[in-house]
């Protein structure tokens, strides 16, 4: 996946999965906002708690899209990798992809609003968030 701009290793765990012994399907999605939060916070040096209780800045959902490849069990190790696809003036498009030692397990196409927590309408990418978007871009073209 080239432009990854940020990457981790996640293993599966116990908690991860359903009676039938693989992940429980929203199980990715909260991986998946972890994996996000990480970014922020590691890739971009902005922690999500700093943006929702000191700026009161949220980064929400607005679209999501899905496809699962293959199944994950307990034990194995996810390859996360987060690419931007797109920077707008208020919103940013990830495509996220876990990967196991046999392939591509699932596939996200994100796009996150920034919006503020008092209105909860949309609003400009803070000039620093920008910034650090654009330097971990340009570190990984």
């Amino acid at each position: 996946m080239a432009g990854v701009i940020f990457q981790r290793d996640q293993t599966v765990r116990f908690g991860h999965c359903d009676p039938a012994g693989i992940v429980f399907y929203p199980r990715y999605f909260e991986m998946l906002n972890e994996l996000v939060e990480d970014w922020f916070a590691q890739g971009l040096g902005i922690p999500f708690t700093q943006l929702i209780t000191e700026r009161r800045i949220g980064m929400p959902t607005a679209q999501l899209d899905t496809r699962f490849k293959r199944v994950s069990r307990q034990g194995d190790v996810l390859h996360q990798r987060l690419r931007l696809t797109r920077l707008g003036g208020s919103s940013l498009t990830l495509a996220v992809a876990f990967d196991g030692d046999d392939g591509t397990r699932v596939e996200f196409d994100q796009v996150l609003v920034c919006t503020s927590l008092d209105t909860h309408k949309p609003q400009v990418l803070p000039d620093d968030v920008r910034a650090a978007i654009v330097r971990a871009q340009e570190t990984n073209p």
